[in-house]
């Protein structure tokens, strides 16, 4: 069984009869399902078990659930998800090429991926292949419901099978598609069935182009190939190699201008000093060179040094239409030559880790107007200026933002809003959904004692068997988390928790800690704040950055980092994005373990030793 394919298309077809799904860019893969274990075929016919454990290991865990509908065959795409409409392939390109199960284990717990599902085959052995396309969906709705599978793509949630969600509504699907910068629009007739192998125009693929701005380098006839570079530090990059796209004059215009201007170095090679630019269709980049490239159109508006990475990297990521950023080259953080163009790079790339901690929390920034370490202020009053996207909520007279989507972040960071602090609960709760602890230096110098603070709290976590996770300040200290399951618990009944682990470290070491609220009468040791964890209260958000003066990020980090060669000048925002991209996010577990922590046990044994 092979699967139906999809017949490129530049529109998206419009009127009655057709369906319309997100584009998602990975490994198209067949779901055949008869026992325990899964089998996962890819479009070639080879097997993607050992490739995806993560996957397998799911359906192996919900077998019991499913098992009543088997023999069952789904049709699907495997992705890593960076948000909701769009995945990441050089993930799943990477996880293709390795080889060894325990490199693969490491890379599906740091970049775990998902079956987004968009066709049922079979189902309890019966073939639903010559049915047309809504009565499949239905199919596969009601099985995803039934069985408590998600029926809708979303990529905070650890369901590894997830059914994509057809529209009616094109317009709305593309306008989000392109807001989070995804790949496409996949557009089908709902009169289609499903033929294996097939290409037909049943099902289109209409790509989101982006186009990128490069100067001509060089031109090998062997493979009638051009070369594309832009200037990285002032030396000239290659990001490119095309042939697609010219027409014949096109082609023979440029070759003759090479021949004529070039300098032939080989027997089919010239080499050409940068003088023509051109913009190049792609759908995305994969670090090293623009994927899927086509030849768009000549730019002879711009200079060959206008073609930069950072131009590069703007066109790979164009901003929504409605935020129209203002004083793009104004200096943020001048020490690291960061712009604020490349703020909102930073904030357009870090979205879907930050934005899980922002979601339904009355926010409060503090904006920077004129770049890091100068004037700012705290802003919690949403201004009156503020476009109708904004989202708000009026609490004791204050209008919070509520910074739920992405073109709400990308306002605010127009606005040089460079903090984001949240409080411990979401709007709908008095109660907090995590525990915080703060842990304050009196000054980077003594950061060692943050280190030492933490790595005893995470002895004491563990031997309550509380999951646990740390992050930097941004500052100067570090900061703990312990989530908490639902909405179950108090403030008064987590204060228990805090003053108990604080109290206990500061009799273990009362040389190194101290719960001295007034910093004159702390001497040279570390603040254990459990003050700061109550109903009002805010904490610098996971990724927000802050406003000191080398743009330091208030990083996630995993435990086994924790030692005596960290410092908080190893985040900034570039080092951070670095991170995201090789190493995951180590907060990527922190919701899942939500649910599964004891704190009831817990708390249960600390009333008991307060009563004694």
């Amino acid at each position: 069984m092979k699967p139906m394919l999809l017949s490129p298309s530049i529109d998206i077809p419009a009127g009655k009869g057709w369906l319309y799904e997100t584009k998602f860019d990975g490994f198209r893969c067949i779901l055949q399902w008869e026992s325990e274990i899964p089998q996962l075929i890819s479009r070639n016919g080879k097997n993607l078990n050992k490739q995806f454990p993560e996957i397998v290991e799911f359906c192996r865990e919900i077998y019991n659930t499913i098992k009543d509908s088997l023999p069952l065959i789904l049709d699907g795409e495997i992705v890593y998800l960076s948000n909701n409409y769009k995945s990441e392939f050089s993930h799943i390109q990477l996880r293709g090429r390795m080889k060894t199960k325990s490199v693969i284990s490491k890379h599906a717990e740091n970049f775990p991926c998902h079956l987004v599902v968009f066709d049922l085959l079979k189902l309890k052995g019966e073939n639903y292949s010559n049915q047309p396309l809504p009565q499949r969906k239905n199919v596969l709705q009601t099985l995803f419901k039934k069985r408590q599978l998600p029926t809708s793509i979303d990529y905070e949630k650890t369901a590894r099978l997830q059914a994509i969600e057809s529209k009616k509504n094109s317009k709305q699907l593309w306008n989000a598609i392109m807001v989070h910068n995804g790949e496409g629009i996949v557009a089908k007739r709902e009169t289609s069935l499903w033929e294996s192998g097939k290409r037909t125009p049943n099902w289109l693929k209409i790509k989101n182009y982006r186009f990128v701005t490069v100067c001509l380098t060089k031109f090998d006839k062997e493979n009638s190939y051009f070369h594309g570079s832009v200037y990285q530090e002032e030396q000239l990059v290659e990001v490119v190699v095309f042939k697609h796209g010219l027409t014949e004059e096109e082609e023979q215009t440029l070759l003759t201008f090479f021949k004529q201007n070039g300098q032939k170095t080989s027997k089919h090679v010239w080499q050409l000093e940068p003088s023509i630019c051109v913009e190049i269709a792609c759908i995305g980049f994969d670090g090293k060179q623009l994927r899927e490239p086509r030849f768009h159109a000549f730019n002879f508006q711009i200079e060959p040094n206008e073609c930069t990475w950072q131009s590069l990297l703007r066109q790979l990521h164009p901003l929504p239409q409605n935020i129209n950023m203002t004083s793009a080259d104004k200096p943020i953080w001048s020490n690291l030559n960061i712009k604020k163009d490349d703020f909102l790079l930073y904030l357009q790339k870090v979205a879907p880790y930050l934005l899980p901690f922002l979601r339904e929390r009355l926010l409060t920034v503090i904006r920077y107007p004129h770049g890091a370490i100068g004037e700012h202020f705290y802003q919690k009053h949403c201004p009156d200026y503020a476009p109708s996207f904004v989202v708000t909520e009026l609490v004791d007279g204050i209008e919070y933002i509520i910074c739920n989507e992405l073109e709400t972040l990308l306002w605010l960071g127009n606005q040089l809003a460079l903090e984001f602090h949240i409080p411990f609960q979401t709007r709908d709760t008095i109660k907090p959904t995590e525990i915080v602890f703060d842990l304050d230096p009196p000054s980077v110098e003594e950061f060692s004692l943050a280190v030492e603070a933490a790595l005893q709290m995470k002895a004491i976590f563990d031997q309550f068997k509380l999951e646990s996770f740390v992050k930097t300040s941004g500052g100067k200290g570090l900061q703990v988390y312990i989530p908490l399951p639902g909405q179950q618990y108090s403030y008064e009944e987590t204060r228990v928790f805090t003053e108990f682990v604080c109290r206990f470290l500061c009799e273990q070491q009362p040389n190194w800690f101290t719960t001295e609220r007034l910093k004159k009468n702390r001497g040279n040791k570390l603040y254990l704040d459990y003050i700061q964890h109550d109903e009002g209260k805010t904490i610098i958000a996971p990724y927000s950055p802050r406003g000191s003066e080398y743009g330091q990020v208030a990083t996630p980090l995993h435990w086994n980092e924790v030692n005596t060669s960290l410092t908080p000048a190893m985040f900034t925002l570039p080092a951070v994005l670095e991170r995201l991209e090789h190493h995951g996010d180590p907060f990527i577990h922190l919701r899942l373990l939500q649910e599964q922590q004891v704190f009831g046990d817990v708390l249960a044994q600390l009333f008991e030793l307060v009563k004694k």
